[in-house]
């Protein structure tokens, strides 16, 4: 007979440095952070507090005094796991664990055990065990299994993952060169499925934004889809593609839905999500989805610029800025920001819930698309010379070759000089 299983107590702790120069607010940070743990299923979080240090102690972290405190406060509230919301070394975490007795994963950990949990693709799973291997292989003073999944997680918080194992780095080695190998061919897949869709004569809008900020919401609304939609971080972590038709006679296009952006992420785990922002590389227009009514909705552009760029997102690249949630917001707030999102260019103030806004929004993806080129491949029969020379006339043949048939054309046209060649 199957128990009910009883969710783990945790309690998590953003350590504030006197020297952090973040202008987030310490109790937003802590908010994150606890929104974090609450998108781990099978934790229940009972506690939360920010902990002012002047600098890291290199062996425990925390001071004597704060350690005995917060000890204390965890054995009343029955505590089993401890989430530090930053960079925690190994001996730190050895030498806490053995203080409060309690389990401890730092921010890279949790996150970690996020991005297991919600990877469900081949490459998004494979990218997940690769990073966590690498971040494993930093601190073998406690290590876990080989990346058993009874509940999706990767183990850290709960089941198989408590033995501890002396892991061999050796070992870890060889399924890291095993790991990549597959994830070489799942890639390379990927990018023979990029090109055929290439071929397919659609350009790609790509939602991007930090976590939360309402993208799957937005792509649900646009497609009629139905991506998993949970006011959560990280709900979606694998980029979802449906094709859309934009209104008035607009172009067809492919909407991707990207894995949020977070502050801080891991370096692991830029890397190994780089493939699947990969979609964000080759778009022909990105759309940048903020929570306007967050309280830290600047601080959290700034990161999503700041990725886009690590990336290397062209600033060529279009971008328009969709300020969302404005349902959110009280009615003279709403009212200046649609006035302000107004002012300034290539931005709009939308509500992907109630669909206010969307209509100027889809008009703006059309007129930005008909200036944006798009790569596509084509055959012309000898037949057709008229089609020929007006693609010629318009500067848009990148290469031709010519064959028994005919010509084997790739053009870079926007969107009206296509639609104008299908009328001819």
């Amino acid at each position: 007979m199957e128990h009910d299983r009883v969710a783990t107590r945790a309690w998590v702790l953003h350590p504030e440095l006197k020297s952090d120069q973040d202008r987030r607010l310490p109790k937003h940070k802590l908010e994150e952070a606890v929104s974090l743990a609450d998108a781990l299923p099978d934790l229940e979080v009972v506690g939360a507090d920010v902990v002012r240090l002047q600098r890291p102690h290199p062996g425990m972290l925390f001071g004597k005094g704060k350690i005995a405190e917060l000890k204390q406060k965890m054995q009343e509230a029955e505590v089993e796991l401890v989430l530090v919301d930053g960079p925690v070394t190994p001996v730190q975490q050895r030498n806490l664990e053995k203080e409060w007795k309690v389990k401890l994963l730092d921010r890279t950990g949790l996150i970690l055990e996020i991005f297991s949990d919600r990877a469900r693709t081949n490459e998004g799973v494979l990218q997940v065990e690769m990073a966590a291997l690498s971040y494993q292989r930093t601190r073998l003073v406690r290590a876990w299994t080989h990346l058993e999944r009874q509940r999706g997680g990767l183990g850290f918080v709960g089941g198989p993952g408590e033995t501890q194992i002396e892991a061999d780095r050796r070992a870890i080695d060889e399924q890291l060169v095993r790991l990549r190998r597959q994830l070489d061919k799942v890639v390379k897949t990927r990018t023979l499925h990029r090109a055929a869709r290439a071929k397919v004569p659609f350009p790609v809008v790509a939602l991007v934004g930090y976590t939360n900020a309402g993208k799957s919401t937005l792509f649900n609304r646009l497609t009629g889809a139905d991506v998993l939609v949970k006011d959560m971080l990280f709900a979606t972590l694998d980029p979802t593609m449906r094709s859309v038709k934009l209104p008035g006679g607009g172009p067809e296009i492919i909407l991707s839905d990207t894995v949020g952006f977070i502050s801080d992420l891991p370096t692991e785990l830029v890397a190994a999500f780089r493939a699947t922002l990969e979609e964000v590389l080759g778009a022909h227009l990105v759309l940048h989805v903020r929570d306007i009514s967050h309280p830290d909705t600047v601080e959290q552009a700034r990161d999503v610029r700041e990725i886009l760029t690590s990336l290397g997102v062209q600033d060529s690249t279009p971008m328009l800025e969709i300020w969302n949630k404005v349902d959110r917001l009280e009615a003279s707030e709403h009212d200046a920001i649609i006035a302000s999102a107004a002012r300034q260019e290539d931005t709009y103030a939308i509500s992907a819930i109630t669909s206010e806004g969307l209509d100027a929004l889809l008009e703006a993806v059309t007129r930005k698309l008909e200036s944006a080129r798009h790569e596509t491949r084509l055959t012309l029969p000898f037949s057709e010379g008229r089609k020929r020379a007006w693609l010629h006339a318009q500067d848009v043949v990148e290469n031709e070759v010519q064959t028994e048939e005919g010509f084997d054309l790739t053009l870079l046209w926007t969107a009206r000089q296509e639609k104008r060649f299908r009328e001819l």
